[in-house]
């Protein structure tokens, strides 16, 4: 069975995957355990886990807390989701390069790498049907198991080409080549801090608890939740984690999001917490954001249908 790929001019697309004609089979594909994966994921839980537990203090605990809301905000959202993804918003560009480094150091991946996982997750949940490893179908331990340390190899791939600004990037290049070596300064920095205990809590139990949270809030915003949005013919919906607002710096609001991906504002209705939307404000106003996209400045969707 072929993916359909929207050429309408209403309907949304991804300039760096969808086309004009049907290519790419979200469906037939082989997951398999990615063993790079695998090292970095069970050696950041056990380090993490058993040198945490030794070292423990009050110090330490609260670099985790600060050091992980710093990374979440200002690099996974800000930096990955908001900026490098989806251009939602225009800044400097030593400011872009600061909230990817940060980004990456979250942990999942490099720049590139979290874009090709994330367009292809992307294309293939707006098909009309996918592979359980892109919809999160699958029982919680097994969703688990997969989507932590395994990688998903489809038959017949859609193509992927990603700006050249970017590809040929050389800041760009480098951080995708060393995605995991830019824990490495901060390791150092908080050794010469705070010893071991710094390191062990700053780094590995920051990696860790940020590789296992960004799985377990994708698992439930596409499963279970609010929905105030549905995309017809996607095979998957984005569902609103409410609960989560603060601890996710706003990506939680995931129903919102599949129903407008170009928006830098992802909590679009009252009482919907949205901390990376409030930084952003803040930083227009310092004159260091611009050209900030809301929904209504979103193109026209006749797929989008308000519940």
């Amino acid at each position: 069975m072929k993916a359909i790929q929207h050429s309408h001019p209403n309907h949304y697309n991804n300039p760096r995957i969808d086309r004009e004609v049907p290519l790419g089979n979200a469906i037939s594909g082989t997951v398999y355990l990615d063993i790079g994966k695998t090292i970095w994921v069970t050696s950041m839980l056990f380090i993490g886990t058993i040198g945490s537990l030794v070292t423990a203090s009050v110090g330490a605990i609260l670099l985790f807390i600060s050091f992980t809301a710093l990374t979440l905000l200002f690099g996974h959202s800000l930096g990955m989701h908001r900026r490098f993804i989806h251009r939602s918003y225009a800044c400097p560009k030593w400011m872009e390069y600061l909230f990817v480094h940060l980004g990456s150091i979250v942990g999942l991946a490099g720049p590139f790498g979290m874009l090709k996982t994330h367009d292809m997750r992307d294309w293939a949940q707006r098909q009309n049907q996918c592979h359980d490893y892109f919809s999160h179908a699958s029982v919680w331990y097994k969703d688990a198991y997969w989507q932590i340390l395994h990688s998903i190899k489809l038959d017949t791939p859609p193509p992927f080409e990603p700006e050249r600004e970017i590809v040929d990037d050389p800041i760009y290049q480098w951080m995708e080549a060393h995605w995991m070596l830019q824990q490495l300064p901060w390791a150092i920095l908080f050794f010469a801090v705070g010893g071991w205990g710094w390191v062990c809590w700053g780094i590995a139990s920051r990696v860790s608890v940020s590789i296992i949270g960004h799985w377990l809030i994708g698992y439930f915003a596409h499963n279970r939740g609010h929905r105030d949005w549905h995309v017809e013919g996607a095979a998957v919906q984005g569902h609103n984690i409410k609960w989560t607002a603060l601890l996710t710096m706003g990506e939680c609001w995931h129903n919102n999001h599949h129903a407008f991906p170009a928006s830098a504002k992802l909590g679009i209705e009252q009482g919907q917490w949205d901390p990376g939307w409030w930084t952003l404000i803040a930083l227009e106003k310092l004159g260091l954001v611009r050209d900030v996209v809301t929904p209504e400045k979103t193109q026209a969707r006749d797929e989008l249908v308000r519940l």
